[in-house]
């Protein structure tokens, strides 16, 4: 019972700090824009040009490409592409590490379907009466094991390249190494369990089993390990730089790629106005303490030396 407990305590406590982390990230002042170009969701700039380029722009209306902006997201999210193109190296072990963690997901997801499906009276095995039910077991089976060789694989090299290569190392600090230890044990335990004590992933899927219940079962002890590892990780996570993966959609759709325009009474100027009123907090020879960004600009900020 304690596991369940476990488990669900850690559960609650990662999805309320994912929805504060991404509350603050979304609740951040409007940012100063990078003015890169391509912009993901420009049509007809092949060649990475703007709609500012346009004459009149502002009396036309502005045409997005949703679509090719979630492709060039989606994209980059699966394969990594700015890695590969500017680290080659580095991807090669940045990707796996990640595609592991991907397909940890997706195997969770296959013991959740598997286990709904078995608590309903179906069998989920290789000889399952029909191709449905053996996919859902296949799929969790490859999903599984390809999530901890690919994980193992890509995290030792993570912890071997940030040690040897000079450049990454002076940007590493000790709590890199201590987070991607703690998810090489993740993986490793759980390669271990399925080598070991479930090699059908049966045990796993009824360990889901219980949670749907609130019926707890016997476990082995890697597995018990296994799940007390990711449980308090999956509570550790929201705390740590490991939630860049919901920073990445701020960064790309409100930093790189915004190029929304500051029009007269809309809401992007009612935001910079209140910005701008701000009052200043610190002091220079050009910067006036107490006086909003909007004074400062408007004044010279350095006194009069004629006045007594």
């Amino acid at each position: 019972m304690w596991l369940l407990l476990l488990a669900y305590a850690c559960l609650l406590v990662f999805l309320a700090g994912i929805t504060w982390r991404t509350y603050k990230y979304a609740s951040l002042p409007v940012h100063l824009r990078w003015e890169l170009y391509p912009v993901a969701h420009e049509v007809g700039k092949p060649y990475g040009g703007s709609y500012l380029e346009e004459q009149d722009w502002w009396h036309r209306p502005r045409k997005i490409n949703l679509l090719g902006e979630s492709t060039v997201f989606l994209r980059e999210i699966i394969f990594f592409r700015e890695y590969f193109h500017s680290n080659r190296r580095f991807w090669s072990f940045v990707y796996p590490f990640h595609l592991g963690l991907f397909l940890l997901v997706i195997w969770v997801v296959t013991l959740l379907a598997g286990s709904i499906l078995v608590l309903n009276g179906f069998s989920v095995s290789a000889a399952a009466p029909n191709f449905g039910l053996q996919l859902i077991y296949f799929l969790t089976l490859i999903s599984g094991v390809a999530a901890f060789v690919l994980g193992i694989f890509g995290t030792v090299g993570l912890l071997v390249k940030r040690s040897l290569d000079e450049d990454l190392r002076i940007y590493t600090a000790p709590i890199d190494y201590f987070n991607l230890a703690g998810i090489l044990l993740i993986f490793l335990t759980g390669l271990l369990f399925w080598l070991i004590e479930d090699p059908s992933f049966s045990a796993a899927r009824s360990f889901i089993q219980g949670l749907i219940t609130f019926k707890p079962t016997a476990f082995g002890p890697l597995m018990t390990i296994n799940i007390v590892l990711s449980s308090l990780f999956l509570a550790y996570m929201p705390l740590t730089r490991m939630v860049h993966y919901v920073a990445k959609y701020f960064t790309y759709h409100k930093v790189r790629w915004d190029d929304e325009p500051n029009k007269p009474g809309g809401g992007l100027e009612k935001k910079l106005q209140a910005l701008l009123n701000q009052p200043t907090g610190w002091s220079a020879p050009h910067i006036q303490a107490g006086q909003s960004w909007v004074e400062q600009v408007k004044s010279s900020g350095v006194p009069d030396k004629t006045e007594k």
